[in-house]
């Protein structure tokens, strides 16, 4: 392995854990059920490709790498439909917006 490599994995594990950080830290920040949600699905979901995107490097294109691959497509297929029957559900539940927010056209 050579040293660009080595820093292209540094630098996708360090983005990676930051991406994954922030989702934590809004997880437990931020005040309803949809904001916290935003904040996971988007940043938890970059800070997992971005793993997934190191491992590609490591591993290279064939075995382990085309795993990462495939969790990348997985990732990016089911984290906003999960981010959204979250948000889907809330709402027909009844879980009212943080502050003066409404849903669009209730007015």
């Amino acid at each position: 392995m050579n040293i660009v490599q080595q820093i292209v994995i540094t630098l996708l594990i360090a983005v990676g854990s930051f991406f994954l950080v922030v989702g934590t830290v809004g997880l437990l920040r931020l005040p309803d059920v949809y904001n916290r949600m935003h904040a996971t699905s988007k940043a938890t979901t970059l800070g997992t490709a971005s793993l997934f995107l190191a491992g590609l490097v490591y591993f290279g294109p064939e075995g382990a790498g085309l795993t990462s691959l495939v969790g990348i497509i997985f990732l990016f297929l089911t984290a906003p439909t999960g981010a959204h029957m979250i948000s889907r559900s809330a709402q027909k539940m009844g879980i009212e917006f943080f502050g003066d927010a409404d849903w669009p056209g209730d007015e």
